[in-house]
């Protein structure tokens, strides 16, 4: 009896204990779940993997990343005796460059032309990151339970997940995870699935997969700064001039109102919404009129050698931003001639651009510049309305004739020369337009034309879902291409059922320029013209080229090519199909690529020609207006002059320290970045001074050189020989690895980001040191450098104000140096464009109790032989509260530092017998440069 009251008591037991294990099985498998769903909206459809894509890495200029990075803190240190980087402690797993992109597959060919429009694996990229989609999420297996308690649970892991945040300082701050020690994720080791994401990455073939709640926690959240986290749609009161007419409950929606900044946006966002919740915004049906079923034209792609004897005239709209106008000036002379049209349109924000090329516009009569401009945006309708509007105006001008409207950026260059003529002319009732060559269900998904979109504060906001209108093929790829002026006065005057309605629909559709003449001619009685070729090879490398950097004024993850280089230049040579025209160019990246393209195409430039490897670039001009610098490049411009002011006197009186020959009078006529041989040379400062001496006013331009701040340990260990360079900047490009911020212009407010070069070799962990001008340790963290990574980049979470000054950053392999940099934290001679006077102290004692991150690393100065000093903070507090002249040598002796005037010239008349005129000094943005510059036509038309 009582053996049996036992075997009863011990069999309930082992039930509640089995019921009870099966329980946290289950909570686990669910937060597993959680953590890997949260914010996906879709999974997978290949069936190759289970993983879940990972979205929403940081875009653009703001991203930093590296492969493999650890925090220390001084009491993980001391707990660990300092071991050698990477030694027990958490680690995480090299993640592979990430994929975005809006564009399709292209069709494989043998030819180097089948890179002309769009990059390879486009069904890899997932956008459902900016709001979950209306179709419920897949239930993966484990998560059978019924809903109370699977919100339940779910709820309990997004709180799990938020106190593991909390608990880990590093997180919740930059756009990689840097976890204390303990949190360390689950190593999946070697995985081909392809993971869209990778800003955080050093590039490299090998490539891994992080996983589970590290993984989340940066999907889930953009790291930003405590005292930059965005508003969310649960804080942020919309307001509204008038009261929305429908219930806004879309999360889409609703996020977008959250973070629209004008009122005026968010009652556009607000009608638009509750318009098509009301069925009053798309088309249901649409009417098809190709009598095709399947429009897959053939063609004779032989190109046309001969000139013809009626050859076509040509409408070039050339869209155009930014200030390059030297290179535009050589794309324009590479592509005139008096038969043809040049219509420019400038961004709206481009007014420098905008002036050089009305002044180039007025040497021809087929020359014109629209009368209205647009600010358009990446993606955005804007474009689209941009291109309607111009076709609009040319049909409009009796005085063109012309037979072909071709569409080029200042990033295009031809690459052929007399053959388009004659090309077009016998394939005049064609039109030129790639196609993205997929699945037309995939296509939509991942173009995002299934979506609803609208553009305004330039911005494209997601507000949710649409259907795509029955009775028509929708297709689409390049937003580049070739089109005959028949097709493309159907498009302009036409007032059919497809035409209107498709104008309807595209606008409010992302990146419609790249979809809504494809599908208007797919779709129309112009059908049998197309041809899926527009003409053009674009240098798409998905792997650099898609990080999802636009994030910042689209709600989606796109690519962008990347600029030619001379390695490319044998695939202008080798295609095989009909291709006129490359992209993308970019001279201050690279000019040599577009010197050997100029020889090709006309022959080489006559021996000693000036200026072949200079190239300058403006960055400030005058009429712009000091409110288009931040202060601290006003800052920076003005202390350059002064070096220059300092120099001339230096050469005048010959005592170094003698700066009384001039006084600097006003702000920067102009500045120009300035390169050799591709190589920035420095920053080229126009300005103003009075010669004491004479009392009259003289304009100089000073070319002041950075110093090198970089040395690698002599001799380099023989067990450490990796790194090549290391910088630290601001606007990172990830795209072409380089820093956008020429020469690091850095402020207290700045966000830095450090980044190192480094040769192919064997796996490594390298330490990297944080040090301000007062021996603070600022911050440190390791990077495993993986056998293939070729750069590594990080921006450490560092609290502002940054104390000014120079700073250090070390590297070090197992505690003995490998290099080290400095870099200037300049303090701000101007706040909001004024000279500063009261706030100093805001902007320049370092961030609150000397704290750049919640943990201190104090203890590691006497271990990396760094001394404290008292006398370093009296002094840097002292420097703190100057203003006026005292402030300004204090910035001037800064700055001497890092830079040097290497030389001064003449605008005009001067009294200094020493200084030169500007026209003579071949580094002069006033010096002769024959190849941008533009004359009059030749009698064979061109100018070139």
């Amino acid at each position: 009896m009582v053996g049996g009251l036992c075997a009863r008591r011990l069999a309930r037991r082992s039930r509640s204990a089995l019921i009870a294990a099966l329980t946290v099985l289950l909570v686990q498998t669910l937060i597993v779940w959680n953590f890997s769903t949260l914010d996906s909206g879709e999974e997978r459809e290949n069936g190759a993997s289970n993983m879940r894509e990972k979205r929403d890495r940081v875009a653009g200029n703001k991203a930093a990343g590296s492969d493999y990075f650890q925090q220390h803190g001084v009491r993980q240190r001391r707990q660990q005796h300092l071991p050698p980087p990477g030694r027990g402690t958490s680690r995480h797993i090299q993640q592979p460059d990430g994929y975005y992109s809006h564009r399709p597959k292209e069709k494989s060919r043998v030819d180097s032309n089948n890179e002309n429009s769009v990059p390879k694996d486009f069904e890899n990229i997932d956008n459902s990151n900016f709001g979950a989609r209306s179709q419920p999420h897949r239930q993966s297996v484990g998560a059978a339970s019924s809903k109370q308690q699977r919100d339940h649970l779910q709820e309990k892991a997004h709180a799990q997940q938020q106190a593991w945040r909390d608990s880990s300082p590093g997180l919740g701050r930059s756009s990689n995870e840097i976890l204390p020690v303990g949190h360390q994720p689950l190593a999946v080791g070697n995985n081909d699935t392809s993971y869209p994401g990778g800003h955080g990455t050093a590039e490299g073939p090998r490539q891994h997969y992080r996983s589970s709640q590290a993984q989340q926690a940066q999907s889930q959240h953009r790291h930003q700064h405590p005292h930059r986290r965005q508003a969310t749609a649960a804080t942020l009161e919309v307001t509204y001039d008038q009261p929305p007419k429908c219930e806004i409950s879309g999360k889409e929606a609703i996020s977008a109102l959250s973070r629209a900044k004008s009122k005026e946006c968010r009652q556009q966002i607000a009608e638009v919404y509750c318009r098509h919740k009301e069925g009053q915004l798309m088309p249901e049906k649409v009417t098809r009129y190709c009598p095709l079923e399947n429009v897959n034209i053939q063609w004779d792609e032989d190109s046309a050698e001969s000139f013809p004897s009626k050859p076509v005239r040509i409408a070039f709209v050339l869209v155009v931003h930014g200030r390059a106008s030297r290179q535009f000036h050589r794309l324009f002379k590479a592509i005139y001639h008096t038969s043809h049209y040049y219509y420019i349109h400038v961004d709206q924000r481009s007014n420098y651009l905008h002036r050089q090329v009305q002044a180039l516009a007025s040497q021809y009569t087929n020359v014109r510049v629209t009368p209205w401009r647009m600010a358009t945006i990446w993606g955005g309708a804007s474009l689209l309305t941009m291109y309607l509007r111009s076709m609009a105006d040319l049909l409009a001008m009796r005085d063109w004739s012309w037979d072909f409207f071709i569409n080029l950026s200042a990033a295009d260059y031809p690459i052929t020369n007399n053959q388009l003529v004659a090309f077009l002319s016998k394939y005049r009732d064609m039109n030129f337009i790639k196609s993205h060559g997929r699945d037309n269900a995939r296509f939509i998904r991942k173009q995002g034309l299934d979506r609803l979109f609208f553009e305004c504060d330039t911005h494209m906001w997601r507000l949710g879902d649409r259907k795509i209108p029955e009775g028509i093929s929708v297709d689409g790829g390049s937003d580049w291409f070739l089109l005959n002026r028949m097709f493309v006065e159907y498009v302009i005057n036409s007032k059919d059922d497809l035409v209107t309605n498709m104008k309807r629909f595209y606008a409010y559709t992302l990146l419609p320029a790249e979809s809504f003449f494809h599908t208007v001619l797919e779709n129309s009685a112009h059908c049998e013209s197309m041809v899926d070729n527009n003409l053009r090879i674009t240098n798409w490398n998905r792997k650099l080229g898609c990080k999802c950097q636009y994030k910042h004024i689209v709600d989606w993850c796109g690519c962008s090519p990347n600029d030619f280089k001379p390695a490319d230049f044998h695939r202008f040579q080798q295609t095989v199909r009909p291709t006129f025209f490359a992209r993308k160019f970019e001279a201050s990246v690279n000019q040599e690529i577009v010197n050997q393209l100029d020889a090709y195409l006309f022959g080489p430039f006559p021996q000693g020609t000036l200026a072949l490897n200079s190239y300058w670039e403006n960055v400030y001009d005058e009429p712009d207006g000091v409110a288009s610098l931040s202060d601290t490049h006003l800052t920076y411009y003005h202390s350059f002059s002064r070096l220059g002011l300092a120099r001339a006197a230096a050469s005048l009186q010959g005592n170094p320290k003698d700066h009384s020959c001039y006084f600097p009078m006003g702000h920067p006529v102009s500045v120009h970045l300035y390169f050799q041989a591709d190589q920035f040379q420095g920053y080229l400062v126009k300005h103003h001074a009075t010669n004491l001496a004479t009392s009259k006013l003289e304009t100089m331009e000073t070319w002041v050189a950075p110093k090198k701040n970089f040395k690698l340990t002599t001799p380099p260990t023989s067990t450490f020989s990796r790194l090549q360079f290391a910088e630290i900047g601001t606007e990172w490009d990830a795209k072409e690895r380089m820093f956008r911020n020429f020469g690091g212009l850095m402020g207290p407010m700045d966000e830095t980001v450090g980044m190192q070069k480094w040769t192919k070799g064997p796996n490594v962990t390298v330490t990297v040191v944080w040090i301000d001008p007062t021996n603070v340790i600022a911050a440190t963290y390791d990077i495993l450098i993986d056998a293939g990574a070729e750069y590594t980049h990080y921006r450490p979470p560092l609290n502002q104000p940054l104390r000014p000054g120079v700073w250090s950053v070390r590297i070090l392999h197992h505690w003995s140096p490998v290099a080290e940099m400095r870099f200037l934290i300049a303090p701000l001679a101007y706040n909001k464009h004024q000279p500063i006077r009261q706030d100093t102290l805001k902007f320049h004692n370092g961030p609150a109790k000397n704290s750049y991150m919640e943990q201190s690393f104090h203890g590691l100065n006497p271990v990396l032989n760094i001394p404290v000093s008292l006398g370093y903070v009296e002094q840097a507090k002292r420097n703190a509260a100057l203003t006026g002249p005292e402030l300004e040598r204090w910035l001037d002796s800064l700055v001497g530092e890092l830079w040097e005037a290497a030389d001064i010239c003449a605008v005009g008349p001067t009294a200094c017998p020493v200084m030169q005129a500007c026209s003579k000094n071949p580094w002069s943005s006033l010096s002769p440069d024959p190849k941008s510059q533009l004359g009059a036509p030749r009698a064979s038309g061109r100018i070139r």
